[in-house]
């Protein structure tokens, strides 16, 4: 009788600086109010590059050489407009974040390329969308209150890292499996 690998469930992340992280959870603190909100905790706060969902445990470690060997600086941006996404009854309340030099979207293309050829990552459909999840919305308004963006600060990212979700009934809790400082 064969045992079925353990999975954990990874994604690729920039890692935003500790002053955007806590502009970020202060600007979210004004959606609190609002029905069905469930705000994020201040060191959970990344720009998502590939979320690449369930897999075996004995990958994780090849995956996250993958993503720090496609890491590199992604200096100039700035957190943008505030966006409840989906905007039809929406789950999440996010920040979106501003790529003034497209290293960024560089980044997020590149590592998509090598997790799909290395990794069998399947691309999202849609075009990349940077941004910042702050809040989590259970079976929120259909129109939600319109917020005001956060301060239009500018920032370079701290690190790309592989992260493991671990889900749980208060929220996810994220492990960095593998991290670059760039």
């Amino acid at each position: 009788m064969s045992e079925t690998p353990a999975k954990v469930r990874l994604f690729a992340a920039l890692d935003l600086p500790e002053p955007v992280r806590a502009e970020l959870a202060a600007w979210a603190r004004r959606a609190r109010d609002v029905e069905g909100v469930r705000l994020l905790a201040p060191e959970s706060l990344h720009v998502t590059l590939c979320f690449l969902g369930w897999r075996d445990a004995a990958d994780a470690e090849r995956i996250g050489a993958l993503v720090a060997g496609c890491a590199r600086p992604v200096p100039h941006l700035a957190l943008a407009g505030a966006a409840w996404l989906p905007p039809r009854r929406p789950r999440v309340l996010a920040a979106d974040v501003s790529d003034g030099s497209g290293a960024l979207g560089a980044l997020q293309a590149q590592l998509a390329g090598v997790l799909e050829a290395e990794a069998g990552y399947e691309p999202e459909r849609r075009a990349y969308r940077p941004h910042v999840t702050v809040a989590r919305v259970r079976e929120g308004p259909r129109r939600p209150p319109a917020l005001d963006p956060p301060a239009a600060l500018e920032f370079a990212g701290a690190a790309v890292t592989l992260y493991r979700s671990h889900l749980r009934r208060s929220g996810a809790r994220y492990e960095a499996v593998a991290r670059t400082a760039i």
